[in-house]
């Protein structure tokens, strides 16, 4: 059930600037007779902008205190950001053993901020935090492959995954990676189609600056809904469809340097 909106404003910190008013995108904030922010609405996005714009920390919604929110410190440096982009890598070799504990819940923890479209919110991550669960789920799910794959049609430029999988003797589709963050969508979301994306890239960029190495699972996002077994396990709701995988652990490689890209075409609007 959602948090009931319960905007309250301080009256003492208020200085009656009228930034929250402004910056609601549905209007669901009004100025009274004295100058005090005021809402009623029932058409809050639950963005919290009206909390995170106020300079005196006057405004509480949704039952948030100001003075729980993390501050606005404006450290990011831009050069050492980009460094980050430049120097991010597709991992395939990891080190067979569990991340530390906390760098896995600053990880998740870091998932509650990722925006989404209309503020919908409603994306559900399974994440595989145990290298001996993930052995287990793969487990599960090469051997339900190996039963599909017997009576599936595969061209030319499957046949090699075919033979991958009824052998079985490499992890061609996790790449040995000892966790993974499945990532699902509601598929009544306004914006389902892009919001998971939005949520595994700030994952991925995020993961890099604890030392993780990280993948986009293409293979896994294309075979684990084959997998009765797997999915069971996932615990993904009924109003929810898979939207990608995410591999990640401590990489067993180390890039000295970034590569030098082929550059985008780009224009000018004029």
């Amino acid at each position: 059930m959602k948090t009931p909106l319960n905007f309250k404003v301080d009256k003492e910190k208020c200085i009656k600037c009228g930034l929250c008013a402004k910056d609601c995108l549905v209007k669901a904030i009004q100025i009274d007779e004295e100058g005090y922010p005021y809402s009623n609405a029932t058409n809050c996005l639950g963005c919290q902008h009206c909390l995170a714009i106020c300079p005196n920390g006057a405004i509480s919604s949704f039952d948030r205190n100001p003075d729980n929110s993390a501050p606005n410190r404006h450290s990011v440096n831009s050069d050492d950001f980009m460094n980050l982009i430049e120097n991010r890598r597709s991992c395939r070799q990891y080190k067979h053993e569990n991340i530390d504990k906390e760098k896995m819940q600053k990880l998740k923890n870091m998932l509650n901020w990722v925006p989404t479209g209309c503020n919908f919110k409603d994306l559900h991550f399974s994440f595989i935090e145990d290298i001996d669960v993930m052995e287990s789920v793969k487990d599960d799910l090469y051997t339900d492959l190996q039963k599909i794959v017997k009576f599936m049609p595969f061209g030319s430029k499957l046949k090699s995954y075919k033979n991958a999988i009824m052998k079985r003797n490499n992890d061609f589709i996790f790449r040995d990676a000892p966790h993974a963050v499945i990532v699902s969508v509601n598929k009544k979301a306004p914006c389902k189609d892009i919001d998971p994306t939005i949520a595994l890239s700030y994952f991925e960029l995020y993961a890099q600056t604890l030392g993780l190495g990280t993948l986009w699972c293409g293979l896994g996002f294309w075979t684990i809904p084959l997998s009765k077994k797997v999915m069971k396990r996932l615990e993904i709701p009924k109003t929810h469809k898979i939207a990608y995988v995410m591999l990640f652990g401590n990489p067993a490689v180390e890039y000295k340097r970034g590569i030098q890209p082929e550059y985008y075409n780009m224009t000018t609007v004029k």
